[in-house]
């Protein structure tokens, strides 16, 4: 496993667990307002991920350093019982071959494991589900279809992401849906439009964009998100389509 980050308590990334957060590198997506253009970046080589170090993109960003599997398996073990639940996220986790092996080892230390996603691939996710290797998912709605590939910045076959949403709804397990809602992206009819891809899904989250950090696309630092009044309007839009929505 390419681990280019590890974040080693959170409260507030799996509900009511204490975790551990293990940010995985490359992805295959480049949506405009990610936060974390230096796991994203580096490795990545069209679909594919390469286990080397990251000198950076050749624009300015600088490479997220590597993190040994021995390194984080050792930090895990100390600190079984202090933590109760891992969550995996990226860039994008299921690009690695080897991320059902790596689930594995880190579950027989005893953890439960969230594992967040684009859902580009649905195949992985049908056997991590399968297996029994997840407990928890949460799953980024980037937009609208017949807006997702501006969104993300790339092609992207967008059956796959439909063919996740409905394999997450049909799993049995405990998952949520977040949408980053940045303006000039997503509007108030795109809420909608995204809610009847989604609709009867158990939680929605909508999240409020944040620009005062790098992002893949360097345009949109420092940009305004929608103010508190506009994103309640859209929290009542979504409210509409899934059991429970709320704005974080």
């Amino acid at each position: 496993m390419i681990i280019g980050g590890l974040q080693k308590f959170s409260l507030l990334d799996y509900p009511d667990h204490i975790a551990a957060i293990i940010f995985t590198q490359g992805c295959n997506f480049r949506c405009q307002f990610c936060y974390n253009p230096m796991l994203v970046k580096p490795g990545y080589t069209g679909g594919k991920v390469s286990n080397r170090p990251s000198a950076g993109d050749g624009q300015g960003q600088k490479g997220h350093p590597l993190i040994t599997e021995d390194d984080l398996f050792a930090f895990l073990d100390k600190r079984k019982g202090k933590l109760n639940a891992i969550v995996i996220t990226g860039g994008e986790p299921t690009l690695h071959k080897d991320l059902p092996e790596f689930i594995i080892k880190i579950r027989k230390l005893g953890y439960k494991i969230k594992l967040d996603t684009n859902g580009t691939n649905s195949q992985m996710l049908k056997d991590l589900i399968g297996r029994r290797l997840i407990d928890y998912i949460a799953m980024d709605m980037k937009g609208p279809l017949d807006k997702y590939e501006k969104v993300i910045g790339v092609k992207t076959d967008l059956m796959k992401i439909k063919e996740s949403i409905t394999i997450i709804m049909k799993s049995g397990l405990p998952y949520e849906f977040r949408t980053t809602v940045v303006p000039d992206l997503i509007g108030f009819k795109d809420i909608a439009s995204i809610g009847k891809l989604i609709k009867g899904a158990s939680k929605w989250y909508l999240q409020i964009f944040k620009s005062d950090i790098d992002l893949v696309n360097p345009e949109f630092n420092n940009t305004k998100s929608y103010a508190s009044g506009e994103m309640e309007e859209m929290e009542l839009i979504a409210k509409k389509y899934v059991k429970f929505c709320a704005v974080r």
